[in-house]
């Protein structure tokens, strides 16, 4: 059984795919040439489904850190004989600088040992198992290295030490000496391209030199961000560029699969895709942590894989493959047995042609964060955004399956008709930009009746709370998006109750906020939710509860591991990190949680709130 904890991997990224690397400096998750490529090492959903691992002897003491401003992990290891550095990388494209970050991607791992004093023995362990473990592949030595063959990828790996090779494994053992220092690289292909080359010790060090300051660019070219918890955002910035498709702009999730948000249970989904719901917070927070560039390229891909659905009557789908996929297909792979035993493992993710009306309001809310960058919007593409006003204001009645995904029977959920609110609301405050002043009067009469409805059918007279679904007493932290969205100021008494009740019946002991404790149609109890934790810190900001915000913020990021990566959730009774990891949401919400105390900080009115104030006030 695969028992690693979550909080002890840490994240590698050539922003087109994803490694997870443990502290003990074992590769246990690793998709190539794309985030939802197949793996080639899984230990991390099953011990026998590949690792590569290279680990220091006779451990005393270990630490590790991303380095400056990059996304490169180094681990020091203190033995009983001496020091040793491991560092590792996904390399980067040589040359590549600022927005060209993944633009060649050579889909390389790169790995390197250097004693730092005295002396240290090392175990080498290279398994690799492609296709979620079920190839067992066919290792052939090659000048420089090792090739591995079989299925329809092929990986070299260059090394300058001598492998013993067992069963589709190779291990070894060696010694360094203080100054001493050991580099290997891992290269993908297909079979359908060209043979791969070894690269020489001299090659995987310039190209990881070469990788750490492309990131170094990055950061200095986007992140001014000068507010409260500066690193702690401008390295969610990067995380968050680490988990973005290059060639699309598309941002995934997470970078794994089946990381359960309850052990031994069955909650445990692929989240290697793109969805809508995130659009307008993604955005929001890489203006903040990083710039306009990157979320513009983010709603030009949304726009693009979504652009053919409403025109044709359909519901606007919530998520989307890295490409632009729009078939989705779950199915599991029983080869694997789960994290923790956490079965079954699944790729694909069965949400995706569910109805969720909230998608029209988080896609147009993306398009009003923008609307000061989209001058030269087509024809084509203006009808499509006027067609999501226009759905959400056909379809908010409806019931469906809401932000959660819940895969019980629709409901009316709260959530849902808030955000067809923000469909209509900020299509009317683009009529100009949309060219629909003949829709103003219609658009309006639908967004007081939406309006109505969640004021007297969403509020709960017994929970004191704008309640989870119309007619329940049931709570959802997603009412705590109220006055983030603008719907009532965030002083209204009604959101202050809101802000209480969700204190005194949706926290755990940690003070950490669950999404909702109701019935969702699936079994086991899943950990408090990071996010909703932030929007809490949020809400409680714009309301003027500064102090309590910066409580709550603190709360949340004190579960971040020791290179401040976030999970999904929190196990309340271990604070074990629970869910796919890192998640984009949890540093979403943290970078959107800094930006709004640093507001209340600084007396920003709520009107400031816009993200075109943005600008100017991150460079000061």
């Amino acid at each position: 059984m695969q028992s690693t904890p979550i909080a002890e991997y840490a994240l590698l990224s050539d922003c087109r795919s994803s490694a997870l690397v443990s502290l003990h400096c074992s590769i246990d998750w690793l998709c190539m040439p794309d985030f939802d490529s197949q793996s080639v090492f899984g230990r991390l959903l099953d011990a026998d489904c590949g690792h590569w691992s290279i680990c220091p002897r006779d451990i005393v003491q270990i630490s590790r850190k991303y380095l400056k401003e990059a996304m490169v992990l180094e681990t020091t290891f203190v033995a009983k004989s001496g020091t040793a550095v491991v560092t590792d990388a996904m390399a980067l494209g040589k040359g590549e600088r600022g927005h060209d970050l993944g633009r060649r991607s050579p889909h390389a791992l790169l790995r390197s040992v250097v004693c730092t004093d005295g002396h240290v023995h090392v175990d080498f362990e290279y398994f690799p198992r492609p296709e979620y473990g079920l190839v067992l592949p066919i290792l052939k030595r090659v000048s420089g290295g090792l090739e591995s063959r079989g299925g329809s990828s092929m990986f070299l790996l260059s090394t300058p030490i001598d492998l013993e090779l067992v069963e589709s494994a190779a291990r070894t053992e060696f010694m360094l000496t203080s100054g001493q220092a050991v580099h290997f690289s891992l290269q993908h292909r297909s079979v359908l391209d060209e043979p791969l080359s070894s690269w020489s010790q001299t090659e995987i060090a310039d190209h990881s030199a070469d990788t750490v300051e492309g990131w170094q660019t990055w950061s200095q070219l986007h992140q001014n961000y000068q507010g409260p918890w500066k690193e702690l955002v401008a390295h969610s910035g990067r995380v968050l560029q680490a988990l973005t498709y290059f060639p699309t702009g598309a941002i995934v999730a997470a970078p794994t699969t089946s990381l359960p948000e309850s052990v031994g249970g069955d909650r445990n989904w692929d989240y290697r895709f793109t969805w809508v719901r995130d659009a307008s917070f993604t955005l929001e927070a890489l203006w903040v942590a990083a710039c306009p560039d990157e979320a513009l390229k983010f709603f030009n891909f949304l726009a693009e894989a979504a652009l053919t659905q409403v025109r044709k009557g359909a519901d606007l789908q919530i998520m989307f493959g890295i490409r632009g996929e729009h078939d989705l297909t779950e199915r599991t792979l029983p080869q694997m047995r789960g994290w923790r035993d956490s079965s079954p493992v699944r790729i694909g993710n069965g949400a995706w042609n569910q109805r969720q009306l909230d998608v029209y309001g988080e896609l147009m809310g993306a398009v009003f964060l923008l609307r000061q960058h989209l001058n030269d919007l087509d024809e084509v593409t203006r009808e499509f955004l006027v067609n999501i006003v226009d759905a959400a204001a056909s379809r908010w009645q409806q019931k469906d399956q809401g932000i959660w995904e819940i895969r019980g029977e629709p409901r009316h959920f709260l959530y849902s008709k808030l955000m067809c609110w923000v469909a209509l609301d900020r299509g009317i405050q683009m009529a100009e930009f949309l060219q629909t002043g003949d829709r103003v009067s219609s658009w309006k009469q639908t967004r007081e009746e939406i309006r109505e409805a969640i004021l007297s059918q969403g509020w709960s007279q017994k929970a004191g709370s704008f309640s989870q679904a119309f007619g329940t007493d049931n709570l959802d932290a997603s009412s705590l998006m109220i006055p983030i969205v603008g719907f009532l100021p965030a002083d209204d008494a009604r959101v202050l109750s809101t802000i209480e009740a969700t204190v005194a019946h949706l926290t755990d002991q940690h003070g950490l906020v669950f999404r909702y404790i109701a019935q969702d149609g699936l079994s086991g109890k899943e950990g408090s939710f990071l996010l909703c934790t932030f929007w809490l810190a949020q809400a409680q900001a714009m309301s003027g509860q500064l102090d309590r915000a910066k409580e709550t913020f603190v709360k949340a990021i004190g579960f971040a591991n020791d290179v401040g990566l976030l999970s999904e959730e929190i196990l309340p009774d271990t604070k074990e990190l629970l869910g796919n990891f890192p998640q984009a949401f949890s540093h979403i919400g943290l970078v959107n949680a800094a930006w709004a105390i640093f507001q209340r900080e600084n007396g920003a009115s709520e009107d400031e709130h816009d993200i075109t104030t943005r600008t100017s006030t991150m460079a000061q």
